[in-house]
């Protein structure tokens, strides 16, 4: 007897592609495993067969394969129309099992990953008649309506971990098999897969340009369904050491070519589509980003400057708390998107370059010519002025509050009363502004929003991110976490808000106001302590430290005041881990953390989505920098309507002023309300 195989039914209905695939994925998988490969339409007794020939399948090859047997079983002889010869279908590493019902009910409990390819009905009848000929074409209603009388008692597509849209492109396995890594039952017997890919080179080619950033994004990435651009908008010039680190680098990226990815997890699930196949996971984001990330899978050359060595970009929702002590709360958005990207443009602002990523892998020559043409293009010629892209605004949309200056008032009160009874220190009080407009050409387009909003509220961490029909777009000046390759991790928080004046004196008293205020450093304070107790639990003992407490640095519409908490990370230690233990940002929820959410929850009475939550990067060497999701913009476009959303908020302690309180949200909303030409909703 054999040691138990691993094996992965290939499900569809006929025509889909499934035998090709099979084949196909069986010589990808031989490279480094011994293969064995079941077809069912061997055992199907006739055309009217499908349910027998399931039965017979379970018990006479699929049972004995699961217990490491040889399978014994009697082939149909589709001339004679009767049983044939005797067959045997032996055990090894990985069984792919192919056919109509190969994942049926009664072979689930026995599988350890299922497949389900399909194609249109068109595409399915052509591959089927083309593949045997006018024998089929007489049994073609036949089969298919046992295949349609089946399914609807079996949803064999609703619990398969794989979906591939097959065409005969031969494209289809390499998609499939990337898929299949992020199956657990699977994963653990593709580890050669999985180091080959770790042993990807990387190629970065260096430009002497400075592009405009907008242009180029337009050319390379704007006709993508998927794309992230972390913008760091802000001009360095004047800034601390600090500030101007923040803003050094822009990433652009999307989800295509071949290392191409797109996630999404959603209370518990998380769904990765990999070109045209998709595969579906349950349990925690972490625990699924901890399996992908972090492992140092990829080095960058020497001369290289940036972190960012290609990985996953995006954005993790506030709701993902309910991974991180707080409660379970459903939002309307995704709780995490990302994309993966194997191909990316870095901008390095401090040295006036361009960095050309991409995976080596046949198509990344193409991608290299089409990105030089693109940064040709989208540069100024010498003493020229700036191409600048053209944005337009649509009519200005109408905001509403879901809390009225009353109301919001009162839960300012409600919260000092739980300080008052000790269950808290400090409660980050949040509410929300919504606006649906008209979208499409002549109304609210995404990416024109966001050059207008970049252009009047420019920001270290300004972010464009689009994920299908919703996009983020982000003025954020807040790093959340910061993860180096070699291990050092910083966060560096914001509490205390002071609107910007355009009469020199009267800003310079406002930022002096907050310099001074001693509500305001006690509010700062308390969440580095917060975040100190965070780190500490990753961080190599002694390596913690407030390198910078309470520094005020001014933006285009407010002073913040800002403080920077650094640490090592213990090696050895999940980063992913890490990343969890400090989510969400104690900025935005107050402390203690855990119970303070709770209190959030009850006084806000709804999701905050992507708001409070982090946007950044994870690189396949290991690094990280994400930013709070401040002065961020949700666009959701659903038939011909955006809908908008912006989280607004502040922090109450004891000594707050409800009317203060309410102040200190119109003054973050101003920035990107005037982008939008928009203003704070009355009442």
């Amino acid at each position: 007897m054999s040691p138990a195989p691993v094996i992965i039914a290939i499900d569809g209905r006929s025509g889909s592609g499934k035998t090709t695939l099979a084949i196909e994925l069986a010589a990808r998988l031989r490279e480094h495993h011994k293969v064995s490969l079941f077809h069912l339409e061997d055992i199907y007794p006739g055309w009217n067969g499908l349910a027998a020939g399931i039965e017979r399948y379970v018990t006479t090859v699929l049972s004995p394969l699961r217990r490491g047997e040889n399978a014994e079983w009697v082939s149909w002889d589709w001339e004679r129309h009767y049983d044939g010869d005797a067959r045997t279908t032996r055990p090894a590493e990985i069984v792919l099992v192919e056919g109509v019902g190969a994942a049926a009910a009664a072979a689930f409990p026995l599988l350890d990953a299922v497949i389900w390819a399909d194609s249109s009905d068109a595409d399915r009848r052509a591959r089927a008649l083309a593949r045997d000929g006018g024998t089929y074409e007489p049994f073609w209603d036949q089969w298919a309506a046992q295949e349609a009388e089946w399914l609807a008692a079996d949803d064999v597509p609703a619990r398969a971990d794989v979906h591939v849209l097959n065409r005969a492109d031969g494209t289809a396995p390499d998609d499939v098999l990337q898929a299949l890594q992020y199956v657990p039952a699977v994963a653990p017997a593709l580890v050669p897969e999985l180091a080959a890919r770790r042993g990807l080179q990387l190629l970065a080619e260096r430009i002497d340009a400075q592009p405009e950033a907008e242009q180029l994004f337009a050319a390379l990435f704007g006709g993508s369904t998927n794309a992230v651009w972390l913008d760091s908008s802000l001009d360095p010039a004047g800034l601390s050491p600090e500030a101007a680190e923040r803003c050094r680098f822009s990433i652009l990226a999307d989800d295509g070519g071949r290392f191409g990815q797109a996630v999404q997890h959603s209370s518990g699930r998380t769904l990765v589509s990999t070109g045209r196949a998709t595969v579906t996971t349950d349990g925690p984001f972490f625990r699924w980003l901890d399996g992908v990330w972090g492992r140092r899978a990829l080095r960058a050359p020497e001369a290289y400057p940036c972190e960012f060595t290609l990985g996953w970009l995006g954005y993790l929702g506030y709701e993902l708390k309910r991974e991180t002590g707080g409660n379970d709360v459903a939002a309307a958005t995704p709780d995490a998107c990302l994309i993966f990207a194997g191909r990316a443009v870095v901008l390095d602002h401090a040295e006036g370059t361009v960095w050309l990523l991409t995976l080596d892998a046949p198509d990344a020559g193409a991608w290299l010519e089409a990105a030089r043409a693109a940064v040709a293009t989208a540069t100024s010629a010498p003493g020229s002025a700036p191409r600048a892209f053209t944005a337009r605004q649509p009519a200005a949309p109408h905001f509403t509050a879901k809390d009225t200056e009353a109301g919001y008032k009162a839960k300012v009160t409600e919260a000092q009363r739980e300080i008052a009874e000790g269950n808290t220190y400090e409660v980050c009080l949040t509410t929300a502004l919504t606006a649906a407009s008209p979208a499409g050409p002549r109304g609210m387009d995404p990416w024109p929003t966001y050059v207008d909003l970049r252009r009047r509220n420019p920001a270290p961490f300004a972010s464009y991110l689009r994920f299908g029909e919703l996009a983020v777009a982000s003025t954020s000046p807040e790093r959340f976490l910061q993860i180096a390759a070699d291990g050092r991790m910083r966060a560096e928080p914001i509490k205390g808000t002071r609107r910007r004046d355009t009469e020199p004196g009267a800003d310079a008293a406002l930022r002096e106001e907050l310099a001074s205020s001693a509500k305001d450093r006690a509010e700062n304070i308390m969440i580095v302590d917060l975040l100190r107790n965070d780190l500490s639990h990753f961080a190599v003992p002694g390596s913690l430290a407030v390198s910078r407490l309470c520094a005020i640095e001014s933006y285009a519409t407010v002073h913040q005041m800002v403080s920077t908490i650094d640490a090592r990370l213990r090696p050895g230690l999940p980063r992913a881990e890490a990343v969890a233990a400090c989510f969400p940002a104690g900025s935005m929820t107050g402390a203690p953390k855990v119970s303070t959410m709770a209190i959030l929850d009850r006084l806000e009475a709804a999701p905050r989505g992507v708001y409070s939550g982090a946007i950044g990067y994870f690189s396949l060497n290991g690094a990280a920098d994400l930013s709070v999701a401040i002065r961020t913009l949700v666009i959701s476009l659903d038939d011909g309507t955006a809908n908008l959303s912006l989280g607004v908020g502040g922090a109450v302690t004891a000594d707050s002023s409800p009317q203060e309180e309410y102040e200190e949200v119109r003054a973050k909303a101003f920035g990107v309300l005037s982008a939008l030409g928009a203003e704070f909703p009355k009442g």
